[in-house]
């Protein structure tokens, strides 16, 4: 990006605080190379087959072409000044006594940093963190650190080598930060509490006596010692004391169970883990005084997030800056990139690097001291089941996570938590109540599972045990209670579209190594001596997506046909670019020629967002839905899976549109002809009727038209050659109605715009950017605010079987073979979707037997911390060459992809654990079951201590 900006580049910028705010388009072969519009081969799509015969950039892969914000240096980017300044930020290794400064003595006169910056020079100059990451962005003198690893100081040199030489020098020794006196740790409130109470109708499918959706979900008003303080019980009162109420009473029928009730109580711990992203975080900025611009280069799921509260941090401060560039890279994150501090921690060090550019990058030590975590979790159940039918009554749950020293998205966390603990089961009563805390821990943020691994893969091991007590087969079991169409999930909403986990279960049952585990059990061990084998078996369906997505496209082609898709959507390493350019085809005859990801700024479309789309109350979206450029939300990060469904939808109505708009009538025109003696006259013709064969447009036996044809005729009449669009979800898709004709008068779509013919000149609708003219709504149906309450609806469901063999002389669990059954309704790109699953298995597998970080002292907060300490599973842990998997086909040709990148990492977790209980009879209940736990066990043969309440035992 040139150090200027042209008149036509400013134009194109959004003003955030009075701050200018640019999302860099590339100006260079280096910056074409990182931000993908150059670099990008045609996607290598076979129309005879109509299948990608591999991802986007695959040869960017292989051949190291692919670059990430990691790779970046001044040199590499234009118009940058050439000298590369480098920082590191210190950090704190302990958290319960007075920061007294830092002494850097051991650096002498030859290593000392060229610039040093602490929290004096912040307030000085009002540099703060934006109010999602709460206070202190260097701690200063005189506080007690708020957790682990917070950073103090940022040390800044102008070159390399001596930056190298002094990091080396720093690293390890604790005398560098000084300390007074102790104080003990930081108290605060937990960061979110969230109480969920339903009591539901006679059958699943009437109307419920209580739920919060019907009336709201239960939120303390204060706390006490950690502990919401929630209402009184009422049953004539308030909502929220009636919901106590019926809490009371489903508390005092599980301490005394009715005759022919059981009741399990078990407590469950699932650790904090490290994300491990292979790109560490990273950034790095320039600070062009003359200019009055700050250029960041950022890896991040979240540019948008980047973007506005970058603009805002720079408007308060009193460094006089204008203008804000922002770079959006190729990045890896699966969560620890989203909402992420680092970024602004990287924006901060570019005001400093006198005319530098600075670079400031995690080594992996660092990357452990200060990475988003994932949110540890204790649980406590209860389940009540009817000894006769194995029909579940009552869930009560209470959860309780660690989210560390900043509160990041622990509250989303802590509902999500909640509302995935019923896992696929319907239970007619449930009180699940959820509380993540504030502590000295590391922050824990959106990292992959998101709350739903932690409680789910609990539910799964109680209901295992519940199977044993019944003697029951654990499927059977979950047949028996399994969630199904139309039922009523803990929240009291109903669920979106068919749900499908009873064929899952049904698949799985019938699989060889569940019929045959006992067999199998007998002949293993009868070859393995010392060795304990077992088969275990676990099911989830996860949520996908936040209730508040939003997302924008464009889809249009030039003269020559080339298709052009432009997403919000950042690709991970995931495949996005690769399957939203896919996602063209059913409309356009072939996949997007190229493919620009983590585009924000969409001048042709000026939609405008304003309040809390999660907490906003229906009086105020009604005020502001009457404005057509209004919207609940402008984007949405990339996460919660929501790729596939969410960003897929708005790239399929863009194209769509622009069939409608543009194609189709392009095609009308060619075969209409000369009436009298064109192809229409005797022959009726409907749009359903419209066919892509080998990449050529035909319906009802007219000739087929080549893309070329079409778009030449679209250009020549003026037709849609480009379509931009804006799309909303909050648990249901908001609609419009908009001034065109036929089925395109009401849209699940709340913007579009439309480019007509070359510049768009003759076209209708109001001119805004680009030849492009935005067709204003006249009236929008946006979902109710009380849909917030329905937590989630829409799953994703997977099923795996564990093979497992205990070695019971070191404790060591070989895990044999594994196999999923996985819905996920159409997939868009097969080959993406296995691997998906294969890299989620991975994950699971980890944290199940391997992954464990301690949460406090001697935890990665002190910096000592890489993988010679943490144990990632390797291609030998995870049955590499053994596992399989397999995708249910879809009802029909029209269900839409689902997301789930997340829900293939959970059920693997309970399936080894229960395949160990299977193996040795021992039920574990703490994760990760490391080999000393199982040695331990095995020698007293002792289980972990439960409780079981019956007014009549099981025969």
């Amino acid at each position: 990006m040139p150090a200027r900006l042209s008149r036509r580049d400013f134009l194109k910028c959004s003003v955030v605080a009075g701050i200018s705010v640019y999302i860099a388009a590339p100006g260079s072969g280096a910056l074409a190379a990182l931000f993908e519009e150059e670099r990008l081969r045609p996607l290598p799509w076979d129309a005879a087959t109509g299948k990608v015969r591999y991802r986007i950039d695959a040869t960017a892969k292989v051949t190291g072409e692919k670059i990430f914000s990691f790779d970046m240096r001044s040199r590499d980017l234009p118009g940058w000044p050439g000298e590369q300044a480098h920082a590191m930020l210190l950090r704190v290794t302990k958290a319960d006594r007075i920061y007294a400064g830092f002494d850097l003595s051991r650096l002498g006169n030859g290593l000392k940093p060229d610039r040093i910056v602490t929290a004096t020079e912040l307030q000085r100059d009002k540099v703060v963190f934006p109010p999602f990451y709460g206070e202190d962005m260097l701690l200063p003198e005189g506080k007690t650190p708020a957790y682990l690893g917070q950073a103090v100081t940022l040390l800044v040199w102008h070159d390399f080598a001596r930056f190298r030489a002094a990091k080396n020098a720093l690293k390890f020794h604790d005398d560098v930060i000084r300390w007074g006196a102790q104080t003990g740790p930081v108290e605060r409130a937990p960061w979110g509490s969230f109480r969920y109470v339903r009591i539901g109708g006679a059958t699943p499918f009437d109307d419920d006596a209580y739920s919060s959706l019907k009336d709201t979900p239960l939120f303390p008003g204060s706390y006490r010692k950690s502990t919401p303080q929630w209402p009184q019980a009422d049953l004539h009162g308030a909502i929220d004391a009636q919901g106590m109420a019926h809490a009371a009473a489903i508390g005092a029928a599980l301490d005394t169970p009715a005759d022919g009730k059981l009741v399990l109580e078990r407590e469950y711990f699932s650790q904090s883990i490290d994300t491990a992203a292979f790109e560490l975080d990273n950034g790095n900025g320039w600070f062009d005084a003359a200019n009055a611009t700050v250029h960041l280069v950022v890896a991040t799921q979240s540019p948008h997030e980047v973007a506005e509260d970058g603009a805002r941090m720079l408007a308060a401060s009193g460094l006089g800056v204008k203008r804000l560039v922002v770079h959006p890279c190729y990045t890896v994150g699966y969560g620890s990139k989203d909402h992420n501090p680092f970024p602004f921690h990287a924006l901060m060090a570019a005001l400093y690097g006198d005319g530098r550019p600075v670079r400031l990058a995690n080594d992996r030590y660092e990357q452990f001291q200060s990475s988003l975590k994932r949110h540890s979790f204790r649980m406590h159940y209860r389940i009540a089941v009817d000894t006769r039918s194995g029909k579940f009554d009552i869930f009560q749950a209470n959860m309780v996570g660690d989210g560390g020293g900043r509160q990041n998205f622990s509250p989303s966390v802590c509902l999500v938590a909640a509302t995935a603990a019923q896992s696929i089961y319907y239970f007619p009563r449930s009180d699940l109540a959820s509380t993540v805390i504030a502590s000295r821990a590391l922050d824990a943020g959106s990292a992959r599972g998101y709350g739903t691994l932690q409680s789910m893969g609990a539910t799964e091991m109680l209901v295992d045990e519940i199977a044993a007590e019944l003697k029951i087969d654990p499927i059977e079991l979950r047949q028996r209670n399994v969630f199904t169409s139309g039922m009523k999930n803990t929240q009291g909403a109903i669920p979106g579209g068919a749900q499908r986990a009873d064929e899952v279960l049904a698949k799985c049952r019938a699989h060889p190594l569940w019929q045959q585990r006992a067999q199998r059990k007998l002949d293993y061990e009868s070859a393995h001596p010392g060795k304990r084998y077992g088969v275990g078996f676990g099911c989830v369906q996860k949520d996908f997506g936040t209730g508040a997505e939003a997302a924008f496209a464009e889809v249009s082609f030039d003269r020559q046909g080339r298709l052009l898709l432009r997403q919000v959507a950042i690709d991970m390493g995931t495949g996005t670019a690769t399957s939203q350019a896919v996602l063209c085809v059913p409309w356009l005859g072939k996949p997007a020629d190229e493919v620009r990801t983590g585009e924000i700024e969409w001048p042709e479309l000026p939609m405008e967002a304003t309040g809390n789309p999660w907490l906003m109350q229906q009086s105020e979206q009604d005020r502001h839905a009457v404005n057509p450029r209004w919207t609940p939300n402008r984007v949405i990060p990339t996460s919660a899976s929501n790729s596939a469904y969410f960003y897929g939808h708005a790239t399929r109505e863009a194209a769509r549109l622009l069939f409608t708009q543009g194609l189709w009538p392009a095609a009308l025109a060619i075969w209409g002809q000369g009436f009298g003696g064109g192809q229409l006259s005797p022959l009726m013709i409907r749009r359903e009727d419209a066919r892509w064969i080998d990449g050529k447009l035909t319906a009802g036996g007219l000739t087929a038209l080549p893309l070329p044809q079409l778009v030449a005729k679209a250009y020549e009449l003026g037709l849609a050659t480009g379509a931009i669009v804006h799309s909303f979800n909050r648990w249901q898709w908001a609609e419009a109605e908009f001034p065109l004709a036929g089925d395109d008068a009401r849209l699940p779509l709340d913007g579009i715009a439309l480019r007509w013919g070359e510049d768009g000149s003759a076209g209708t609708g109001t001119p805004t950017a680009n030849g492009y003219r935005m067709i204003e709504r006249t009236r929008a149906h946006y979902p109710p605010t009380q849909r917030n309450n329905a937590g989630v609806v829409y799953y994703s469901a997977i099923g795996t079987l564990a093979e497992v063999a205990v070695d019971t002389a070191n404790g060591r669990v070989e895990l044999l073979d594994h196999h999923s059954v996985l819905e996920c309704g159409n997939q868009i790109v097969p080959e993406l979707v296995s691997g998906q699953l294969q890299g989620g298995l991975a994950m699971g597998i980890g944290h199940a037997l391997h992954e464990y970080l301690p949460l406090y002292e001697g935890g990665p907060g002190d910096g000592t911390w890489n993988f010679n300490r943490y144990t990632l599973p390797r291609a030998r842990d995870v049955a590499v060459w053994q596992q399989t998997g397999e995708v249910l086909p879809a009802l029909s040709d029209t269900d839409p992809p689902k997301g789930m990148a997340e829900v293939v990492m959970i059920a693997v977790v309970p399936a080894i654990v229960n395949a160990i209980a299977h193996a040795t009879g021992l039920r574990f209940r703490e994760l990760p079951v490391t080999a000393e736990k199982i040695r331990a066990a095995l020698s007293t043969g002792r289980t972990e201590t439960g409780h079981t309440t019956s007014q009549e035992q099981p025969s």
